[in-house]
């Protein structure tokens, strides 16, 4: 086989376009990546399977689980699965040494961490996790696994950081189920909102940031949002478009009454145009992105409809014939309105995370049904899928980071 014949360097032509001039030495430049990464694998054989893994997650194969692989690089099956499936070898310290490579490639002091949700339609129950429940791609509570995913999102660029399998409670209290998919006993039914905090927690050290970002699942979560005040993190969360709020900006004078509750949309709409900002937040596929933003200081009711603390309300609609509408709440107070609607942008940084992850390293394809196979393979996943992006920015790709949000 060609150097430029090999699958990595099949896949970076296709997916970025460039000559093949520019893929020269890409192998060169996977062993040497994986250079870093391989003292994490307790044996040789670990070591020489993570490089057969990673080199068919990084090849022309449409199917990237295990089976496909090993017949690409010649070997049995099995041992290839077992690797994946149920190898001795510790995920947490690959990812942690991922961690640490993002901070020196990418590290930002006003970074995003952003937080999201990511299903995986599966058939039947056997998988670790699998129930019915809501499976964001299809659109619809379908028989899935959920998993929590952590990135990292700067003005450089992005990266993945971390992730963990959602148990539902039904599993989590299921010990026959957690015995044939070995859960670990600490591993406790947890909301997706604590996950997403462990992972915060666990990563936060590693790399510098300024924000902690992520979708109405995280948003709504009234205890997410107090456990990120409590460690004193700055947060730009959405919320659904029904949360019921109090404007704060319209309190009147003492001995007066409090103004109504309000569905946070509603309370929108009726908000005259001249209250609206027209900012623009860096260039897109399509020339600057242009948004209208509007802010005032609200309360909020938590989900036993106790009221909240004071927490800064920013609502955000693009300019354009269909426009897209976020309602987010943080706890920023010291941060004019366009640096928060800047953070709030980065969050869709994981998106692009997570599509490439399943476009083009095979996140989404696996077979494995364990606790420990899942997190194998998704670490497997993301340590190419970092690769990739470290590629990409090689060769000039796009850079998903924002220039700053200033005053249309």
């Amino acid at each position: 086989m060609s150097l430029l014949e090999h699958p990595a360097a099949l896949a970076l032509l296709s997916d970025a376009e460039v000559s093949a001039s520019d893929v020269r030495g890409c192998r060169r430049r996977l062993e040497g990546f994986l250079q870093r990464y391989l003292p994490r694998f307790y044996r040789e054989e670990q070591r020489e399977l993570a490089q057969v893994v990673l080199q068919g997650k990084l090849s022309n194969l449409q199917r990237k689980t295990s089976e496909p692989i090993a017949y690409l690089a010649g070997r049995p099956r099995k041992p290839v699965q077992h690797f994946v499936g149920a190898g001795g070898w510790d995920d947490e310290a690959v990812m942690a040494e991922l961690r640490q490579h993002v901070c020196e490639t990418l590290a930002d002091p006003d970074g995003v961490l952003v937080l999201d949700p990511s299903s995986f339609p599966k058939k039947g129950e056997a998988s670790c996790g699998a129930a019915r429940q809501w499976c964001g791609r299809l659109g619809k509570v379908e028989n899935c696994q959920v998993g929590v995913f952590l990135a990292y999102v700067t003005a450089k660029g992005y990266a993945p950081l971390d992730r963990q399998l959602y148990l539902p409670r039904a599993w989590a209290s299921d010990a026959q189920r957690r015995q044939e998919t070995h859960v670990p006993e600490a591993v406790t039914f947890q909301e997706s909102w604590r996950i997403g905090l462990r992972l915060l927690d666990r990563s936060g050290p590693d790399v510098p940031f300024g924000w902690v970002a992520g979708d109405d699942e995280f948003g709504r979560a009234s205890g997410f949002r107090a456990a990120l005040r409590q460690r004193g993190l700055r947060y730009v969360l959405d919320v659904p478009c029904n949360t019921s709020i109090r404007d704060l900006g319209e309190t009147p004078a003492p001995g007066r009454r409090l103004p109504p509750w309000r569905r946070v949309d509603e309370w929108a709409k009726a908000q005259p145009s001249s209250r609206w900002r027209r900012l623009v937040i860096g260039a897109g596929a399509k020339g600057p992105r242009v948004v209208r933003a509007l802010e005032t200081w609200v309360q909020t009711r938590d989900e036993g409809g106790r009221v909240g603390g004071v927490e800064r309300l920013v609502v955000i609609r693009t300019v354009a014939e269909e426009s897209q509408v976020w309602y987010t709440l943080s706890n920023a107070s010291d941060v004019a309105l366009p640096g928060v609607v800047q953070a709030h942008g980065h969050r869709h940084g994981i998106e692009e995370v997570l599509q490439a992850g399943k476009g083009e390293v095979g996140l989404g394809h696996y077979e494995m049904r364990s606790w420990v196979g899942w997190h194998h393979h998704m670490t497997l996943s993301l340590l190419a899928l970092w690769f990739l992006i470290l590629e990409k920015d090689r060769l000039g790709g796009e850079n998903p980071g924002s220039d700053g949000a200033t005053d249309a």
